[in-house]
């Protein structure tokens, strides 16, 4: 059965729809792909679509955790399932399949999420677009000729367009927080360490990402990390227990803080006037529910922290795509490689441990500044990104000649300049899609916390959702 009012719920009302028996998990699914197969064609973020294997996790038993019943869908790249297959965006990997569940994958699944599909993503995860040559580009549902960000560009759209309420993504340079943006959803980048990483990962790009989802409200984010938010067996390095749970804290309206407001980075770009205007917007909402607004300057040696983001991405992907091709039998290439990828692998083929050691110790140089800089405050208060969402074909991962470090000006220095910092400090960052642009795009803005604090985070989200509420703002393609 095809439930009439699907989209108007989150992850946690359809769960309750379940609890109450009005509608069942089976009924879910059908809605799910109903909505997949009506809105697919024009946004293109679904790879997989997973009806049958939906139903088989259903036939076995589903947990009965917090989204019991609930669908979801799984970024092709980072968390995975036995048996399924994924393409990393690229042609290099077509045709990989996974032969063991991640432990977040387990945990997804014991929350009672049901997997209906698989989305869309860049040729290895590393643009702020997605448009791959495999797949073609992901089409914005507010407006199909923008941009849906990256890397996790298709759970974004995903979630944007009701097809689902939760779809996992994953962060190591804005990939969560970008996607929100640009779909007007909330997108967590979690702490270094809250999230488990097992047993793929122990130093997933090199402490610079995070696995976590995508959601429609403050609720749903904060609901999953509560059921996913704890170490794994042999983690590497794990974030503070929450003092009471982050549900809890998105439910509960913060105490005053103290708001450090950041309009430009080093190294980066000037903000556009209409994202400007907005952030001036935000400082007012925040000072009329009782919090403190004040400038924040953040300085440290943008070259130095540009440097060695490059060298840590490179040899994380250069990796990943040396995997692929012993996995796949083929041969990196241009026939099976975008061409900025293809210099960024050979980039990373250049550079020696020795490089990689510098990289480090220059990144936590970084984390000390930016830690000496927040003294004092509870929450940084940013742009999301730096301008309007990018138009189609405006990031393009196959354009010649462009280097590493040509390609890093584009997708952040002059884009996505507010989201790749924080995850070299492992600060937790949420996007909230606050506001909507004249052009009719969301309008993001980014707030920061200190390491292992999301609740607080989660407390000023939920605050921030009763005073300028988006859920009834809704794209014109919508399930």
């Amino acid at each position: 059965m095809i439930i009439s009012e699907y989209g108007k719920y989150d992850g946690l009302g359809l769960a309750d729809l379940v609890r109450r028996k009005e509608v069942s998990p089976a009924d879910l699914v059908d809605s799910a792909i109903d909505a997949i197969e009506r809105l697919n064609p024009q946004i293109n973020c679904v790879v997989q679509k997973l009806r049958d294997h939906a139903m088989a996790e259903i036939r076995s038993g589903l947990p009965h955790g917090p989204f019991h019943g609930v669908p979801f869908m799984v970024k092709e790249f980072g968390m995975h399932f036995k048996g399924m297959s994924s393409s990393a965006g690229s042609r290099l990997a077509q045709g990989f399949r996974y032969e063991h569940d991640t432990v977040l994958m387990q945990r997804c699944r014991a929350a009672g999420l049901v997997t209906v599909g698989t989305t869309t993503l860049p040729e290895m995860a590393f643009n702020a677009s997605t448009e791959s040559l495999l797949y073609g580009p992901t089409r914005n549902p507010w407006n199909l000729g923008y941009s849906v960000g990256g890397s996790s560009g298709g759970a974004g759209a995903a979630v944007g367009s009701g097809m689902v309420p939760i779809a996992h993504a994953n962060d190591g340079g804005g990939s969560i927080r970008i996607p929100a943006a640009c779909n007007g959803v909330v997108g967590m980048k979690t702490s270094r360490g809250r999230t488990p990483g097992g047993p793929d990962f122990g130093l997933f790009l090199w402490g610079l990402a995070v696995e976590f989802v995508e959601t429609r409200s403050v609720r749903d984010s904060a609901a999953m990390l509560d059921a996913v938010g704890s170490p794994d067996d042999g983690y590497f390095y794990t974030a503070l227990a929450p003092k009471r749970g982050f549900l809890a804290a998105a439910l509960t309206p913060p105490r005053r803080l103290r708001v450090g407001v950041v309009d430009q980075l080093p190294g980066t770009c000037e903000i556009a006037r209409e994202n400007r205007d907005r952030l001036a917007d935000t400082c007012k909402l925040l000072e009329s529910l009782g919090h403190v607004c004040e400038p924040l300057r953040i300085d440290y040696d943008s070259d130095a922290f540009n440097n060695s983001s490059i060298r840590l991405w490179a040899t994380t992907l250069g990796h990943t795509m040396d995997v692929f091709a012993r996995s796949t039998g083929r041969e990196i290439g241009p026939d099976n490689t975008e061409a900025v990828t293809l210099n960024v692998y050979k980039f990373g083929q250049s550079l020696t441990a020795f490089d990689l050691e510098e990289a480090m110790s220059q990144q936590n140089v970084v984390c000390r500044q930016v830690a000496s800089a927040m003294r004092g405050y509870d929450v940084l208060l940013t742009p999301g990104i730096a301008r309007d969402v990018a138009k189609l074909g405006e990031l393009d991962q196959n354009a010649a000649n462009l280097d590493m470090q040509g390609w890093w000006n584009q997708i952040v220095r002059n884009y996505s300049a507010f989201t790749p910092l924080f995850n070299t400090t492992g600060q937790p960052a949420i996007m909230l899609p606050l506001w909507q642009a004249v052009s009719g795009l969301p309008l993001a803005m980014q707030f920061v916390g200190h390491p292992g604090d999301e609740e607080t985070l989660y407390s000023l989200a939920g605050q921030l959702e009763q005073a300028l509420p988006w859920a009834t703002r809704q794209p014109p393609i919508y399930a």
